[in-house]
């Protein structure tokens, strides 16, 4: 599980008064669509109608009174402090430096993508999720050169709530988790699964190199912000808490049939 200390905390601070400025200039990325890199078939399936149709709005979702106050803080708190942190770590690191700490927390999370890979029975992914943790842990320096990617074998991502709808385990309410946003309770469990798998194995020792190095776990939860592209209000609606509540499931719900 992720423990800041104060000091890491402080430091967060500090970097968001470094970057107020910066933020003030940035500019609302165009919205992509989550699902569009995936390969869908659409046969037999009203994927399309349901697109742009109210059949978008029959999700889950017993508790959307709180969940819409955590989406609401989620924004703000990404508006005033998570981003301009990250843009303070733009500003402060050049790209190569960024890139290597991405390539190396990706690297430990290949521990847990290989586990689920295999308790799904994909022997194949999980033999390619094999060979990228020997030739990112070797010939990649520890992680911090994706030299694995370079040679046709790109990252598979498989978490525990993957698989245990694999297994036909209902997604359950939908959820959202202050700071980590959308979720659902079968997620949301199966994330403290990867987490726990991550802690038990201890991949190059990474949890006690991070319990000696506190400031390696703000590294950490800045990295977790700087690779995802999403910025709230970049959908441009007044329904954005529904278009993402049906997005993320409709994409988890493609990510197990594939």
């Amino acid at each position: 599980m992720i423990r800041l200390s104060s000091g890491v905390l402080a430091a967060c601070a500090l970097l968001a008064s470094v970057a107020t400025q910066a933020q003030s200039n940035d500019a609302i990325p165009p919205y992509r669509d989550p699902l569009a890199p995936l390969t869908i078939d659409t046969e037999g399936t009203n994927y399309q109608f349901e697109r742009s149709s109210l059949e978008a709005l029959k999700i889950q979702d017993p508790i959307e009174g709180f969940n819409r106050r955590v989406y609401r803080f989620n924004g703000q708190f990404d508006e005033y402090v998570y981003l301009p942190v990250v843009n303070a770590y733009e500003w402060a690191t050049p790209r190569f430096v960024r890139t290597g700490v991405s390539n190396v927390f990706a690297n430990l999370a290949d521990v847990p993508n290989l586990a689920n890979s295999v308790a799904q029975g994909k022997f194949q992914k999980g033999a390619r999720t094999t060979a990228r943790l020997l030739f990112n842990t070797t010939l990649g320096v520890l992680g911090l050169f994706d030299v694995a990617k370079a040679m046709g074998l790109p990252q598979e991502p498989e978490d525990f709530g993957q698989t245990l709808g694999h297994y036909g385990v209902p997604t359950g309410p939908y959820l959202v988790l202050p700071l980590l946003g959308p979720s659902t309770l079968r997620d949301a469990s199966g994330r403290a699964v990867d987490w726990s798998i991550e802690d038990a194995v201890e991949y190059l020792d990474n949890r006690r190199h991070m319990n000696q190095h506190p400031w390696s776990y703000g590294l950490y939860v800045v990295n977790l912000r700087y690779i995802n592209g999403f910025r709230y209000g970049s959908l441009d609606s007044p329904f954005e808490y529904d278009q993402i509540r049906y997005l993320y499931i409709k994409l988890r719900e493609l990510q197990i049939r594939q």
